[in-house]
């Protein structure tokens, strides 16, 4: 009988019995193409050969004490949840020149301290990479490197050397052979990243795979392959500044709302160890249209500066614009600030903005959003040693949020002298020395209380 054609999207990996000009599932024109035959299924002899693996309790399963390791980065230990596991698959996503080489390099020089380590990249060749590592001073008879992108011969190389970790840069260089498409390719991409998956859960190897990202700002290749590792981090910041952010997007054995906060130097990246300090230098104070609050990244609180301008519509059609601050929300504030606040904003385009390359999500930054937007309105600035958080309601209310204490005590520690927030909470919050609370009931009391004193 013969076997049934499968088709496929370069763009997404949807599978398909047919072929079709356009991928039904991502809407991509000319992506669907056949998928080459797979090889055949080799009959292992099992008499006196490898025999397959028994099923056990698990209650017969041993715990190993030394399960996690650090990797030399405390930052990356902290997105990591802890330090790196061995026999885990960790999968390193970013925009190309963002720092993803350079990271993994750095690590080596701890790593190798303990473990052998083999780094393979196909991107660079064996002496670029022995001057990368000169310039970030990683130098250590631990420290094999190969520079390949076949998968068998990466494979015969870790038979051969046997390492502790393993790190590929990158996946989409590698190609396996046997398979009619290029490397990078839907299929090569998955093909290569489920050798590589059992190589580390075989051999208890710890693989480090760094993968770019597409346009879009997603992992290029097969939304399969992001399901296929143990975690998945994403290094971000803009290329023409000097920090970059670590996160979490995926970790089977740690939390996923940490961050880590990078600086790139001339000598590799740095640690940064306060970040709210980082993201509040060179703040204007005195200025109208700015605010800060407290945001929490997993257990770390990092105050952030939100900036505002509501400026004169020229046409008919206001425009909304935000970065780093969800657009939905965003005009959801907006309304709320007309309708509670008593501010007519409807009539003039407004930008918010959250300064340092953050992506805001809770709602605890609501109320420092509007205080923005109205101080940017009525053209009066907010004190520089004034911050507030709370959430707010459709009603113009203010809700508190979790762990108010522990952010307030972040906000005081930096030196501010007052913090607006929700007064159901302000009388149940213990007291800072130099910190007047700023109680509100909604926007109109908060306004007033961030405002009113300046005019």
């Amino acid at each position: 009988m013969k076997a049934k054609k499968i088709f496929y999207c370069t763009e997404c990996g949807n599978e398909t019995v047919r072929w079709a000009g356009q991928c039904p599932a991502c809407g991509a024109w000319n992506t669907v193409v056949e998928q080459p035959d797979k090889p055949a299924r080799r009959t292992e002899v099992r008499s006196g050969g490898i025999r397959p693996r028994k099923a056990r309790p698990i209650s017969e399963l041993s715990e190993d004490e030394e399960v996690r390791f650090p990797t030399g980065m405390g930052e990356l230990d902290r997105v990591l949840g802890g330090g790196a596991v061995r026999g885990a698959l960790v999968l390193i996503g970013g925009a190309p020149g963002i720092g993803k080489s350079t990271l993994m390099l750095q690590i080596c020089g701890k790593l190798c301290e303990f473990s052998k380590v083999l780094y393979v990249s196909g991107e660079e060749s064996e002496r670029q990479i022995k001057l990368r590592a000169k310039r970030l001073r990683v130098e250590h008879e631990n420290l094999y490197v190969v520079s390949e992108t076949a998968l068998g011969d990466v494979l015969e190389c870790v038979d051969e050397e046997k390492p502790d970790i393993l790190i590929v840069d990158s996946i989409q260089t590698l190609y396996k052979e046997g398979l009619d498409s290029t490397a990078g390719s839907v299929s090569q991409v998955r093909e290569c990243a489920l050798s590589l998956m059992r190589v580390a859960k075989e051999r208890n190897i710890t693989v480090f795979v760094i993968g770019h990202v597409n346009k879009e700002g997603g992992l290029a290749g097969p939304r399969v392959l992001e399901h296929m590792v143990d975690c998945v981090l994403y290094f971000e910041g803009d290329k023409h500044t000097s920090y970059r952010i670590l996160r979490a997007a995926k970790n089977r054995f740690g939390a996923t709302n940490e961050i880590g906060v990078f600086e790139m130097r001339d000598a590799g990246l740095s640690e940064v160890r306060d970040p709210s300090e980082i993201l509040l230098s060179g703040r204007p104070t005195d200025v109208p249209g700015t605010c800060v609050t407290c945001i929490m990244e997993g257990a770390r609180p990092v105050l952030a500066e939100i900036q505002a301008l509501v400026a004169t519509c020229p046409g008919g059609n206001p425009r909304r614009t935000s970065n780093g601050f969800d657009y939905n929300r965003a005009a959801m504030l907006l309304a709320v600030l007309e309708k509670r606040g008593g501010l007519r904003v409807s009539a003039f385009d407004a930008y918010l903005n959250i300064v340092g390359g953050l992506w805001v999500e809770e709602p605890a930054a609501d109320l420092a959003a509007v205080l923005a937007l109205a101080s940017s309105y009525l053209d009066r600035a907010v004190s520089g040693d004034l911050a507030a958080v709370g959430e707010v309601g459709l009603t113009g209310e203010l809700r508190s949020v979790d762990r108010l204490e522990q952010r307030v005590a972040e906000i005081h520690r930096l030196g501010f002298r007052q913090c607006v927030v929700p007064a159901r909470r302000a009388e149940r919050l213990r007291e800072f020395p130099g910190l007047r609370l700023l109680p509100a009931k909604n926007i109109g009391e908060a306004i007033r209380a961030a405002l009113g004193q300046r005019e």
